[in-house]
Protein backbone atom coordinates (compact mmCIF):
# COMPACT_ATOMS: atom_id res chain seq x y z
CA UNK A 1 0.00 0.00 0.00
CA UNK A 2 1.36 3.45 -0.92
CA UNK A 3 1.05 6.66 1.19
CA UNK A 4 0.05 10.03 -0.09
CA UNK A 5 2.45 12.98 0.19
CA UNK A 6 0.23 14.58 2.88
CA UNK A 7 0.36 11.42 4.99
CA UNK A 8 4.17 11.30 4.68
CA UNK A 9 4.60 14.99 5.68
CA UNK A 10 2.52 14.91 8.85
CA UNK A 11 5.01 12.94 10.97
CA UNK A 12 7.87 15.15 9.81
CA UNK A 13 6.03 18.30 10.92
CA UNK A 14 5.33 16.78 14.32
CA UNK A 15 9.07 15.94 14.81
CA UNK A 16 10.46 19.42 14.18
CA UNK A 17 12.95 20.84 16.91
CA UNK A 18 13.20 24.32 18.49
CA UNK A 19 12.85 27.36 16.39
CA UNK A 20 15.68 29.88 16.17
CA UNK A 21 13.94 32.25 18.60
CA UNK A 22 13.35 29.48 21.12
CA UNK A 23 16.99 28.41 20.86
CA UNK A 24 18.23 31.97 21.48
CA UNK A 25 15.93 32.38 24.49
CA UNK A 26 17.20 29.09 25.95
CA UNK A 27 20.83 30.08 25.46
CA UNK A 28 20.19 33.46 27.13
CA UNK A 29 18.54 31.85 30.14
CA UNK A 30 21.41 29.36 30.41
CA UNK A 31 23.96 32.17 30.30
CA UNK A 32 22.16 33.99 33.13
CA UNK A 33 22.24 30.83 35.23
CA UNK A 34 25.94 30.24 34.51
CA UNK A 35 26.77 33.89 35.27
CA UNK A 36 24.94 33.74 38.60
CA UNK A 37 26.73 30.52 39.54
CA UNK A 38 30.10 31.99 38.54
CA UNK A 39 29.43 35.14 40.55
CA UNK A 40 28.53 33.09 43.61
CA UNK A 41 31.64 30.92 43.25
CA UNK A 42 33.86 33.99 42.83
CA UNK A 43 32.33 35.62 45.90
CA UNK A 44 32.92 32.50 47.96
CA UNK A 45 36.52 32.23 46.80
CA UNK A 46 37.11 35.91 47.62
CA UNK A 47 35.57 35.55 51.08
CA UNK A 48 37.59 32.39 51.70
CA UNK A 49 40.84 34.11 50.68
CA UNK A 50 40.09 37.11 52.92
CA UNK A 51 39.26 34.82 55.83
CA UNK A 52 42.58 33.01 55.38
CA UNK A 53 44.47 36.32 55.31
CA UNK A 54 42.66 37.57 58.42
CA UNK A 55 43.39 34.33 60.25
CA UNK A 56 47.06 34.41 59.28
CA UNK A 57 47.38 38.07 60.28
CA UNK A 58 45.67 37.49 63.62
CA UNK A 59 47.84 34.47 64.37
CA UNK A 60 51.05 36.31 63.48
CA UNK A 61 50.12 39.30 65.65
CA UNK A 62 49.11 37.05 68.54
CA UNK A 63 52.34 35.01 68.32
CA UNK A 64 54.48 38.16 68.30
CA UNK A 65 52.54 39.74 71.16
CA UNK A 66 52.84 36.58 73.25
CA UNK A 67 56.61 36.47 72.76
CA UNK A 68 56.97 40.13 73.71
CA UNK A 69 54.70 39.76 76.75
CA UNK A 70 56.48 36.64 77.97
CA UNK A 71 59.86 38.34 77.71
CA UNK A 72 58.80 41.59 79.38
CA UNK A 73 57.37 39.65 82.32
CA UNK A 74 60.86 38.28 82.93
CA UNK A 75 62.54 41.68 82.94
CA UNK A 76 64.30 42.54 86.16
CA UNK A 77 64.97 38.95 87.20
CA UNK A 78 68.09 38.87 89.36
CA UNK A 79 69.73 35.60 90.39
CA UNK A 80 70.96 37.16 93.66
CA UNK A 81 67.75 39.02 94.48
CA UNK A 82 68.22 38.18 98.16
CA UNK A 83 71.01 40.77 98.24
CA UNK A 84 68.43 43.45 97.57
CA UNK A 85 66.30 42.63 100.62
CA UNK A 86 66.85 45.13 103.45
CA UNK A 87 68.25 43.43 106.58
CA UNK A 88 65.94 43.63 109.61
CA UNK A 89 68.49 45.66 111.51
CA UNK A 90 69.36 47.95 108.60
CA UNK A 91 72.53 48.02 106.57
CA UNK A 92 73.74 48.12 103.00
CA UNK A 93 71.79 46.30 100.29
CA UNK A 94 72.59 45.39 96.73
CA UNK A 95 71.00 47.25 93.84
CA UNK A 96 69.36 45.18 91.12
CA UNK A 97 71.23 46.02 87.87
CA UNK A 98 68.45 44.51 85.74
CA UNK A 99 65.64 46.80 86.89
CA UNK A 100 65.57 49.37 84.04
CA UNK A 101 62.80 48.80 81.51
CA UNK A 102 62.57 51.83 79.31
CA UNK A 103 60.54 52.43 76.13
CA UNK A 104 62.02 55.10 73.88
CA UNK A 105 60.43 58.50 73.37
CA UNK A 106 58.23 57.22 70.52
CA UNK A 107 57.37 54.02 72.44
CA UNK A 108 58.38 52.03 69.34
CA UNK A 109 61.39 50.42 71.01
CA UNK A 110 61.98 48.95 74.45
CA UNK A 111 65.16 47.74 76.13
CA UNK A 112 65.25 45.55 79.23
CA UNK A 113 67.51 43.18 81.13
CA UNK A 114 67.30 40.01 83.14
CA UNK A 115 69.60 37.23 84.18
CA UNK A 116 69.28 34.19 81.92
CA UNK A 117 71.75 31.70 83.33
CA UNK A 118 75.15 32.29 81.79
CA UNK A 119 73.74 33.51 78.48
CA UNK A 120 72.44 36.85 77.23
CA UNK A 121 71.34 39.50 79.71
CA UNK A 122 70.26 42.43 77.54
CA UNK A 123 67.21 42.28 75.29
CA UNK A 124 64.98 44.52 73.24
CA UNK A 125 62.16 44.88 70.72
CA UNK A 126 61.66 47.52 68.08
CA UNK A 127 59.79 48.42 64.88
CA UNK A 128 61.97 48.77 61.78
CA UNK A 129 60.67 49.27 58.23
CA UNK A 130 57.34 47.59 58.90
CA UNK A 131 58.88 44.61 60.72
CA UNK A 132 59.05 43.80 64.42
CA UNK A 133 62.57 42.87 65.48
CA UNK A 134 64.17 41.46 68.61
CA UNK A 135 67.72 41.29 69.89
CA UNK A 136 69.73 39.79 72.72
CA UNK A 137 73.28 40.36 73.84
CA UNK A 138 75.56 40.33 76.84
CA UNK A 139 74.77 42.79 79.59
CA UNK A 140 74.73 46.29 78.16
CA UNK A 141 73.82 49.31 80.28
CA UNK A 142 72.88 51.23 77.14
CA UNK A 143 70.33 48.65 76.07
CA UNK A 144 70.56 45.85 73.55
CA UNK A 145 73.16 46.88 70.98
CA UNK A 146 73.66 43.54 69.22
CA UNK A 147 72.30 42.59 65.80
CA UNK A 148 68.54 42.67 65.38
CA UNK A 149 66.53 39.74 64.05
CA UNK A 150 63.09 39.80 62.42
CA UNK A 151 60.26 38.68 64.67
CA UNK A 152 57.51 38.98 62.05
CA UNK A 153 57.57 37.69 58.47
CA UNK A 154 57.85 40.69 56.18
CA UNK A 155 56.58 38.57 53.26
CA UNK A 156 53.14 38.15 54.86
CA UNK A 157 52.61 40.95 57.40
CA UNK A 158 53.46 44.65 57.52
CA UNK A 159 53.44 46.54 60.82
CA UNK A 160 52.14 50.05 60.19
CA UNK A 161 54.12 53.17 60.97
CA UNK A 162 53.44 53.97 64.62
CA UNK A 163 51.78 50.55 64.72
CA UNK A 164 53.95 49.25 67.53
CA UNK A 165 54.08 50.84 70.95
CA UNK A 166 54.94 49.82 74.49
CA UNK A 167 53.63 52.46 76.85
CA UNK A 168 53.91 52.69 80.62
CA UNK A 169 50.45 53.07 82.07
CA UNK A 170 51.41 52.70 85.71
CA UNK A 171 54.67 53.03 87.56
CA UNK A 172 53.69 53.79 91.12
CA UNK A 173 53.70 52.41 94.62
CA UNK A 174 51.50 49.40 95.18
CA UNK A 175 48.49 50.55 97.17
CA UNK A 176 46.56 48.64 99.77
CA UNK A 177 42.94 48.06 98.90
CA UNK A 178 41.76 48.84 102.42
CA UNK A 179 43.03 52.38 102.98
CA UNK A 180 44.89 53.34 99.83
CA UNK A 181 48.18 53.78 101.65
CA UNK A 182 51.31 52.78 99.75
CA UNK A 183 52.97 49.53 100.77
CA UNK A 184 56.43 50.29 102.07
CA UNK A 185 59.21 48.15 103.51
CA UNK A 186 59.37 48.85 107.26
CA UNK A 187 62.59 50.14 108.82
CA UNK A 188 63.72 49.98 112.46
CA UNK A 189 63.49 53.76 112.90
CA UNK A 190 61.73 56.74 111.42
CA UNK A 191 63.23 59.26 109.03
CA UNK A 192 64.90 62.46 110.19
CA UNK A 193 61.59 64.33 109.96
CA UNK A 194 59.81 61.73 112.03
CA UNK A 195 57.92 60.22 109.09
CA UNK A 196 58.25 57.10 106.94
CA UNK A 197 58.85 59.06 103.73
CA UNK A 198 62.43 57.77 103.38
CA UNK A 199 61.57 54.10 103.86
CA UNK A 200 62.05 51.90 100.76
CA UNK A 201 59.01 51.33 98.57
CA UNK A 202 57.95 48.66 96.14
CA UNK A 203 57.12 50.10 92.72
CA UNK A 204 54.67 48.36 90.40
CA UNK A 205 55.22 48.57 86.65
CA UNK A 206 52.58 47.87 84.04
CA UNK A 207 52.96 48.18 80.28
CA UNK A 208 50.47 48.19 77.41
CA UNK A 209 51.60 46.58 74.15
CA UNK A 210 49.81 47.68 70.98
CA UNK A 211 50.52 46.18 67.55
CA UNK A 212 48.71 47.15 64.33
CA UNK A 213 49.49 45.21 61.17
CA UNK A 214 48.11 44.58 57.72
CA UNK A 215 48.43 41.84 55.13
CA UNK A 216 51.13 42.43 52.54
CA UNK A 217 48.93 41.05 49.75
CA UNK A 218 45.74 42.91 50.79
CA UNK A 219 46.06 46.19 52.66
CA UNK A 220 42.34 46.15 53.50
CA UNK A 221 42.99 43.25 55.88
CA UNK A 222 44.15 45.06 59.00
CA UNK A 223 44.06 44.16 62.68
CA UNK A 224 45.09 45.77 65.99
CA UNK A 225 46.09 43.75 69.03
CA UNK A 226 46.47 45.21 72.51
CA UNK A 227 47.40 43.60 75.81
CA UNK A 228 48.82 44.67 79.15
CA UNK A 229 51.86 43.19 80.86
CA UNK A 230 53.10 43.47 84.40
CA UNK A 231 56.71 42.39 85.05
CA UNK A 232 56.92 39.84 87.83
CA UNK A 233 59.90 41.56 89.43
CA UNK A 234 58.80 44.78 91.08
CA UNK A 235 61.25 47.61 91.55
CA UNK A 236 62.47 48.61 94.99
CA UNK A 237 62.94 52.37 95.29
CA UNK A 238 65.35 53.73 97.85
CA UNK A 239 65.36 57.22 99.30
CA UNK A 240 68.45 59.41 99.10
CA UNK A 241 67.96 60.32 102.74
CA UNK A 242 68.92 56.79 103.80
CA UNK A 243 72.35 57.17 102.18
CA UNK A 244 74.01 55.41 99.25
CA UNK A 245 73.25 51.68 99.32
CA UNK A 246 71.24 52.10 102.50
CA UNK A 247 67.68 50.88 102.59
CA UNK A 248 66.80 52.41 105.95
CA UNK A 249 67.97 55.52 107.79
CA UNK A 250 70.91 54.89 110.06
Amino acid sequence: MSLSPRQCGAPRAAMRGFSLVELMVGIAVGMFVVAAASLMATSQLTDNRRLLLETQLQQDLRASADIIARELRRSGYWATARAGVPPPGGGTIGVNPYTPLTPDAANSKVSYNYRRGSGAESFGFRLSNGTLQSCQSDYDTGGCSAGWQDLTDRATIRILDNGFSIATVRSSDRAQAANGNAIIIPCPQLCGDGTTACWPRVSVRELVITITGESVTDSSVRRTLELSVRPRNDRIELSNEAGSGQACPG
